[in-house]
């Protein structure tokens, strides 16, 4: 006979099992932060008509797309810190509404000055919640298929959701600057759900690595150090095609009144991005070791034949392609590579640390490209040089992988 003390006990030590709607939930949230980017690109020369008048509107206004990514950059590593001592789950939740609450603050304000202040909060609730999401993601998926999985989910949900966000932040901004900022509200709908479908992953329901009892739980520099640094660089790699695929399509002839085929090359360098990311899971088992050389080697052929091609729009078109698939693989093999050999109680803190360099690189990407396009005399020729730089990263990483396999084995 069955012991109903013991069958309880049992049940609340057993691991719950993650599913696809919790998944969806996270992927979900992990869209916010893309949402804080792009949903108001579209309006920016609304926004800039109408503060045209505000002593640096000049500046000003290009930085309510910016800050949000600035903030993240900042605030990320502090995220992790919350999230390994304090929790994940409520930490997404609360992120959530606040973000809901900054981020349609600009729907009634009329102050530049006062808009700003929103979008560094929105920045640092999106530090919070892409943090907490990416941790999740791993804490509930933690086998390596599964993970892998919705690692590169994450990233075809991220890419195709920016595409659909400008579409959508267009189409709202038809009925002025102020409406489009109404979008954020959707983060209360997504933060009651999770309230009912999240749960908080403790170390005693996990079946995932743990750190000793009696060790302190500290962030693992030796292990993360040299991911970090090569995802500064992603960050910016990454960044570059999206930040300047439309000055090359104008760079080839077409007009800039042209939105239409402007906005076509865009789908469709989003689109191989997707792509890219759709097949990490397929292609995981080959490791960091081949796969990021194999992603910074895709990215330096695109941007490369960007710089033959000139001012051809076919050869544009072809290299921004295959630049735009090398980054969508290139963005979660890194994210894995980082954070999947870490323990429960480390994980936090390192996804949080993550976020802070992809995002820094996303930050530094048009300043860089700025003064490469200076330097060089030429967008294409700047775009050339970052795709010279990528493929050096990606044959020395293949040698030093492949090097250290035997003695640093979270390396490869």
């Amino acid at each position: 006979m069955s012991n109903p003390l013991t069958e309880s006990a049992a049940a609340a030590v057993s691991p719950r099992r993650a599913t696809s709607w919790q998944a969806a939930l996270l992927l979900a949230g992990s869209c916010m932060p893309v949402m804080g980017s792009v949903l108001i690109t579209p309006i920016l020369p609304q926004l800039s008509e109408h503060f045209g008048s505000v002593p640096g509107a000049e500046v000003l206004v290009p930085m309510i797309v910016a800050i949000p990514a600035l903030m993240i950059a900042v605030f990320a590593p502090f995220a992790g810190q919350i999230v390994d001592r304090l929790g994940r789950r409520n930490l997404l939740v609360i992120a959530m509404v606040a973000y809901a609450l900054a981020g349609t603050a600009p729907a009634y304000l009329e102050s530049l000055q006062s808009i700003l202040l929103s979008r560094v909060l929105v920045g640092v609730c999106e530090a919070a919640i892409m943090t907490a999401c990416t941790t999740l993601i791993v804490d509930y998926f933690h086998q390596p298929e599964r993970r892998n999985r919705y690692l590169g989910l994450q990233t075809v949900a991220t890419t195709l959701g920016a595409t659909a966000f400008i579409v959508i932040g267009g189409a709202l901004g038809v009925g002025g600057w102020h409406t489009p900022f109404w979008m954020y509200s959707v983060a209360i709908v997504l933060a009651v759900l999770m309230v009912v479908s999240l749960w908080e992953p403790t170390r005693e329901g996990s079946t995932d690595s743990h750190v000793a009892a009696d060790e302190k739980a500290r962030i693992p520099w030796g292990r993360i150090g040299v991911p970090l640094a090569v995802t500064l660089f992603g960050g910016f790699t990454f960044y570059v095609m999206v930040i300047e695929a439309s000055y090359l399509v104008v760079g080839t002839g077409v007009s800039a009144d042209d939105t239409g085929t402007i906005g076509l090359m865009a789908a469709i360098a989003s689109l191989a991005t997707a792509a890219g990311a759709f097949t990490f899971a397929r292609v995981a088992r080959l490791q960091a070791k081949v796969l990021l050389p194999a992603a910074f080697g895709l990215q330096a052929v695109g941007m490369i034949v960007i710089w033959l091609a000139g001012s051809s729009f076919a050869g544009v078109g072809v290299g921004a392609v295959i630049a735009s698939a090398g980054s969508g693989l290139l963005l979660p093999t890194l994210l894995t590579w980082t954070i999947a050999p870490l323990r429960f109680e480390e994980r936090g803190r390192a996804t949080g640390m993550w976020n802070s360099a992809f995002f820094l690189g996303q930050f530094l990407t048009p300043l860089l490209m700025g003064g490469f396009t200076a330097a060089a005399g030429g967008l294409t020729v700047a775009v050339g040089v970052v795709g010279v730089a990528a493929a050096v990263m990606g044959l020395g990483l293949a040698v030093a992988l492949r090097r250290r396999e035997a003695t640093a084995p979270v390396l490869a």
